[in-house]
């Protein structure tokens, strides 16, 4: 059984962000590995992200950003349950990740649900077409262009994009581990893109 110190506690919470008592329960569980402890607490900030997932959040912040030059700028509205938490640091860098992430990428809705059909439709003809004029077989078309419209969502969803500044998780993701940071529910309730000329 290793000895969990003070030091590898800290290292642990300064890699998560998670607070001291879960950190060394973690360590303890994973005989002090790094590496799985790190993997205890993203699974736990998962489910306990989703249990607040109900809960309802009615305060926050609307953050701005202005990039260089004042050609283009971004509002976008980011609650949590509690005026506490809407103060933060963990909160307003989120929001503002957010709100520089939405400069970078331009999406078209927070989530799937709020894409137009019209859109979504447009795009599977369009596939649909592309498959058969490649001399694909008819009965993976369909499959095709699903495929492709699951890779359209996760360009035009600012849920589903890869986070600019870590492309290996998705905003999604870096929503949930705010989530387990704060300890309360936060939802991106909806952004405003400015860019001069358009």
């Amino acid at each position: 059984m290793a000895t969990i110190t003070a030091a590898m506690v800290k290292e642990l919470r300064e890699k998560t962000g998670v607070g001291m008592m879960d950190c060394k329960k973690a360590l303890t569980e994973t005989d002090g590995d790094m590496e799985k402890a790190i993997e205890v607490l993203r699974k736990s900030g998962v489910a306990k992200a989703e249990k607040r997932a109900h809960r309802e959040a009615k305060e926050g912040v609307v953050e701005a950003y202005i990039h260089p030059g004042s050609k283009l700028g971004v509002l976008v509205e980011v609650n949590c349950e509690t005026d506490f938490v809407s103060n933060t640091d963990d909160f307003k860098d989120f929001a503002r990740n957010v709100a520089m992430h939405v400069a970078a990428t331009n999406p078209l809705a927070v989530k799937r649900e709020e894409v137009d059909q019209n859109i979504i439709d447009k795009e599977i003809q369009i596939y649909t077409e592309q498959a058969k004029q490649q001399g694909k077989p008819d009965h993976i078309i369909e499959k095709i262009a699903q495929g492709r419209v699951e890779k359209y969502y996760s360009e035009i969803v600012l849920m589903e994009q890869p986070y600019v500044k870590d492309p290996d998780k998705t905003i999604k993701d870096l929503l949930t581990e705010t989530i387990a940071k704060v300890g309360e529910n936060i939802t991106i309730k909806r952004f405003a893109r400015f860019r001069i000329g358009e």
